[in-house]
C-alpha cells in the first residue's frame, strides 16, 4: 500500500470514527486483496484497480469488497494525484450475523480521503426492514459538491446454520 493511501484511509476513518462515535472501520481493517495494472507508466508506479475487503464493525457475519483505482506516476507516488470517483462494491453475509450496537440509516461503515484535501469516499449502511435486508452504498463527496457516481450492495439476512435470521428492524436506532 502506498504512502498516500495509508496516511489518507488513516485521517478519515479516524475522523470517521470521532464523527459516529467510534464505530466506522479504521485503514488498517481492510485488507488490500490484489490489484491489477490498468496504465504502464515507466519509472514510477502503474495506474491500478485495487480490490479491498472489509468486515462490517457493528455487524458481525458481513463483509464487503470494494474496487477503486489508484494513480500511479510521479503525483501518485507523492500522493498529489486526486483519485476518481469510480468505486464498485459488493457486500455478503459471510457467517451468522449478529449486531453489535443499534444502527442509524445511513451510517457510515468505512471512509477514507480520495484527494490531499477535498474528496472522500465513504461506505453507508442502511436496513429495509420490510425486506430484512442490509443495503450498503458506497459514494464519493467533496467539500463543495459530491459525485453522483455510486454503486450499492444488498445482503438480505438469511438463515446460518440452526439458527433463523435477526430483524435489521430490532437493531435501527429509535
Amino acid at each position: 500500500m502506498c504512502l498516500r493511501s495509508l496516511t489518507g484511509r488513516v485521517a478519515a476513518a479516524g475522523l470517521a470514527a470521532l464523527v459516529m462515535g467510534g464505530t466506522a472501520a479504521r485503514a488498517d481493517d481492510t485488507d488490500r486483496i490484489f490489484d491489477k495494472s490498468t496504465v504502464w507508466r515507466p519509472l514510477t508506479p502503474n495506474d491500478k484497480l485495487v480490490v479491498y475487503g472489509i468486515d462490517d464493525p457493528a455487524v458481525a457475519g458481513v463483509a464487503c469488497w470494494y474496487t477503486q483505482p489508484e494513480k500511479g506516476g510521479i503525483k501518485g507516488t507523492l500522493g498529489l494525484a486526486e483519485d476518481v470517483s469510480d468505486i464498485s462494491l459488493a457486500c455478503r453475509q459471510v457467517g451468522p450475523v449478529q449486531f453489535k450496537d443499534k444502527l442509524g440509516q445511513g451510517e457510515v461503515v468505512f471512509s477514507e480521503r480520495r484527494s490531499l484535501i477535498f474528496k472522500s469516499m465513504q461506505i453507508v449502511r442502511g436496513c429495509d426492514a420490510k425486506r430484512n435486508t442490509l443495503i450498503y452504498m458506497v459514494y464519493s463527496d467533496k467539500v463543495i459538491q459530491g459525485s453522483p457516481k455510486n454503486s450499492t450492495s444488498a445482503v438480505p439476512l438469511m438463515p446460518w446454520g440452526t439458527e433463523p435470521p435477526p430483524k435489521c428492524a430490532d437493531a435501527l436506532k429509535k
